[in-house]
C-alpha cells in the first residue's frame, strides 16, 4: 500500500453503439444485450487490481438513447453504470447520465457515487512525512448534477448541485485523524451550488489529436443546504494539443485548485493519482491550494499503437503565496504506451510508468488518456 499503485482497469465498451462490434484480432468483444430504434443497451465487464484493494471485479452498462443526440459534437445520450466487489470487501457502485436536450443545446451530466473504501492519510501540507502513513475507513455518497446550455460554437455554461456524505468509519488509533481536530475526521457534509464554464475545440474527448479544453468552475458548499461546514472551491482547467506532425503532438495541462474556508480534509486539493500527478499516490499531499503543469509527446507509430513521455511539477500550500518555493516543488516523469481497442472508435487501453520524489511511483492501467 506505500507508493506503487497498479491499476489495472478493463472497460470496454462502443461509444456510438450502433450494431454489436468485435475487434478483428479477437482482443475484444462487446455484447449487445437489447436494442430498439430508440436504444441500445450494451453489457461491460469491468476487473482491476490495486494494492490498497486486491483484485476488484464486477459489472455493468452502457444505456444509449439513439434518438437524443449532441448534433454539434456527434455524441449519444447515455447512462454509464457499475458495480464493483473486492477481494478486500470494499464497494463501489456507480452511476453516470449524460442527456442532451435539443439536438445538444441543452445538456445534462450527472454522477451519483457509493463507496465504501479505505484509504491513506498522512496529514495536511506539502511536507509531511512517509512514517505519518495511517489507514482510514470511509463510506461515500456523492451526488453532482450539472445543467449546462452551449454557447455557439464551443463554449458551454450551466450550474451544478453538489452533494457528498463522507462517513468516516474507523480510523487509527492515536493517529493524526484520532488527535489532531482535523476537520471531517468523523463525518463531512459538502453541500452546495456551483458554476461552470467551459470552451472545448478537442476533435474528440478520450485521446485528443488537437484542440483546446478550458473549464472554469466555482463551488460553493454552504450550511444553508445541510453541509457541515462552508467553504468555496475554485478550479481552473487548462488543456491544449498541439500537433507536431501527422503522427505526434505535444499536449499541455496546467490546473489549479484554490479552496477557502473551513475545508474537511476530504474535499481538500489532492495531489498524485493516475491523470493529474502520475507518479505519486492520489491524496499523498493535501492542503488548501494546489497546482499541477504537465507536459506530454505522444507519438502514433502505428494506427493503433502510441507510445508517450511526460514531465510535469507541482504542490500544495495553505495559501498561494507560498508556491514556487524550489524546495517543495513535488516533480514526476515518466512514459508509457496506448492500443486503440476498436479500428473506428477513440477509446484506447492506457499504461504509464511515473516516477517522481522521495521514492514516490506508480504503475497506471486504464482507458484513454490522462488528460
Amino acid at each position: 500500500m506505500k507508493k506503487t499503485t497498479l491499476y489495472i482497469l478493463l472497460i470496454f465498451f462502443s461509444f456510438t453503439a450502433l450494431a454489436q462490434r468485435k475487434d478483428e484480432n479477437n482482443l475484444v468483444k462487446i455484447d449487445t444485450i437489447s436494442t430498439t430504434k430508440n436504444y441500445q443497451l450494451i453489457a461491460i465487464p469491468i476487473a482491476f487490481y490495486t494494492p490498497e484493494t486486491g483484485f476488484g471485479f464486477g459489472g455493468g452498462g452502457q444505456l444509449f438513447f439513439l434518438n437524443k443526440k449532441n448534433t454539434f459534437k456527434n455524441r449519444l445520450s447515455n447512462v454509464l453504470f457499475s458495480g464493483i466487489y473486492t477481494l478486500n470487501k470494499q464497494i463501489m457502485f456507480e452511476i453516470t447520465p449524460q442527456i442532451y436536450f435539443g439536438s445538444g443545446n441543452y445538456f445534462i451530466d450527472a454522477h451519483y457515487l457509493l463507496e465504501v473504501y479505505p484509504n491513506l492519510f498522512w496529514g495536511i501540507g506539502n511536507n509531511t512525512s512517509d512514517e505519518n502513513e495511517e489507514v482510514y475507513n470511509q463510506t461515500t455518497h456523492a451526488l453532482n448534477i450539472s445543467f449546462l446550455k452551449r454557447l455557439p460554437p464551443d463554449l458551454n455554461f450551466g450550474f451544478q448541485f453538489i452533494f457528498k456524505n463522507h462517513e468516516v468509519t474507523e480510523i487509527a488509533e492515536g493517529g493524526i485523524l484520532d488527535t489532531q481536530n482535523v476537520i471531517g475526521s468523523k463525518r463531512t457534509v459538502v453541500a452546495g451550488l456551483g458554476a461552470v464554464f467551459n470552451y472545448d475545440t478537442r476533435d474528440n474527448t478520450g485521446s485528443p489529436n488537437k484542440g483546446f479544453y478550458y473549464q472554469a468552475k466555482a463551488q460553493f458548499s454552504s450550511e444553508l443546504f445541510g453541509a457541515t461546514s462552508g467553504f468555496n472551491k475554485f478550479i481552473l482547467d487548462l488543456r491544449e494539443y498541439q500537433p507536431i506532425s501527422s503522427r505526434s503532438l505535444l499536449a499541455f495541462q496546467l490546473y489549479i485548485e484554490n479552496n477557502y474556508g473551513d475545508v474537511p480534509f476530504q474535499a481538500l486539493a489532492s495531489y498524485g493519482g493516475g491523470n493529474r500527478a502520475r507518479g505519486y499516490f492520489f491524496g499523498r499531499f493535501l492542503d488548501k491550494q494546489m497546482y499541477v503543469s504537465q507536459i506530454e509527446y505522444r507519438w502514433r507509430f502505428k494506427p493503433r499503437w502510441t507510445i508517450n513521455a511526460y514531465g510535469l511539477f507541482g504542490e500544495v500550500a495553505e495559501k498561494p503565496e507560498d508556491f514556487f518555493s524550489i524546495n517543495n516543488l513535488k516533480p514526476s516523469f515518466g512514459f508509457g504506451t496506448r492500443y486503440k481497442i476498436f479500428k473506428d472508435k477513440d477509446t484506447w487501453l492506457r499504461f504509464d510508468i511515473g516516477s517522481g520524489i522521495d521514492g514516490n511511483s506508480g504503475i497506471y492501467f486504464g482507458i484513454n488518456e490522462a488528460f
